[in-house]
């Protein structure tokens, strides 16, 4: 009986015969794929000589088509455009109050961005258009593109514009008043440090933000951002900054504590007080590793060792526990002392 190998035992004559087939497909396969590739680059060729010889890729109708297109993207995104092939919105903005998202969507560079933060930071305000052209690194293209959308909230214009000089019967400005001719017929209102211009009849015509003055401080535990925009060097950004590193921590129990906010003003310090026993206290004996880890303070790997002590002996007792603890080192207990309970 013929066992399975014997079904393919090839004589020495056959296998030469087979090798010598192979090789000449390899060959021919060869040959397909290089005259393919030839053939297919003159055709290329081919397609660019027509296109140059015929001024309809140019002109004519393929041109009106384009153009017709072009119309009417250009009619669907009339706000858009775009810088260093990017393209970007357009909308009314104050440079005074825009967040970083509307700036980086007007096509601003986020350095640019930072820019125009610290500069509101410093109690910069931009009082005309062309005070934004002053900004660090904008072209005068960017420039030309953004001015129709830039408009100046009341809040920041030039007081010149409402009150002006009133020599000789004119004030500056009075062509944006609702009192021309150089009639003085606005009083100053104390009530509010000078926060409000009222006519004869009582009517509010102008209000700006007022800045405190040396000596009036802001309950930083309690201050919403309105009342911390009034802290001279604090913007918008700062204002949102302080409330949100404040309900991190629980309430500040220092003033220092606020010098760990990235870039805050340090001039700005001196406007703030602290009134003692408005923080949030952490009962690490019942606090989970979750909880205790999203206080800035306290890391995953304190929180774990805190979580792991009460396990092997029991619940805190004191401050001085914490001293046992490899990951608690002096300075960090004595940061953590105003927000601890047992």
């Amino acid at each position: 009986m013929l066992k399975l190998k014997d079904f393919f035992y090839l004589q020495r004559n056959d296998r030469q015969a087979i090798l010598v087939l192979l090789g000449i497909i390899i060959i021919c396969l060869t040959l397909i794929i290089i005259v393919g590739k030839v053939n297919t680059k003159e055709s290329s060729l081919g397609n660019d000589d027509s296109a140059d010889n015929n001024p309809k890729s140019m002109t004519g109708d393929n041109h009106q088509e384009s153009s017709t297109a072009d119309k009417n993207i250009s009619e669907k995104h009339p706000l858009y455009y775009k810088v260093e092939g990017t393209v970007h919105e357009l909308f009314p903005f104050d440079p005074n109050t825009a967040d970083s998202t509307q700036l980086l969507k007007l096509g601003l560079q986020s350095w640019q961005v930072r820019s125009i933060y610290r500069f509101r930071a410093k109690g910069g305000i931009f009082r005309e258009k062309t005070d934004f052209a002053r900004l660090y690194g904008l072209t005068k293209k960017q420039y030309e593109v953004l001015a129709p959308y830039i408009i100046i909230g009341e809040d920041y214009r030039p007081a010149s514009d409402y009150y002006g000089n009133s020599r000789g019967g004119k004030e500056r400005g009075y062509q944006n008043s609702p009192y021309k001719n150089g009639a003085n017929t606005s009083t100053y209102s104390q009530a509010n440090n000078g926060a409000n211009s009222t006519n004869a009849n009582g009517n509010n015509i102008y209000s700006y933000p007022q800045k405190l003055r040396p000596g009036q401080h802001v309950i930083v535990n309690s201050a919403d951002t309105t009342e911390l925009m009034k802290i001279p060097g604090i913007g918008s950004y700062y204002a949102k900054s302080i409330k949100r590193y404040r309900e991190q921590l629980g309430g500040f129990a220092s003033i220092n504590q606020l010098k760990e906010i990235d870039g805050l003003p340090e001039e700005a310090l001196s406007f703030i007080k602290i009134t003692p026993g408005e923080v949030r206290k952490l009962n690490i004996n019942s606090l989970s590793l979750n909880q205790l880890r999203r206080h800035p303070y306290l890391n995953f790997y304190q929180a774990k060792e805190i979580c792991d002590y009460r396990r092997l002996r029991g619940p805190f007792k004191s401050l001085e526990e914490l001293k046992l603890l490899k990951n608690f080192p002096p300075a960090e207990i004595e940061r953590l002392k105003p927000y601890i309970i047992f």
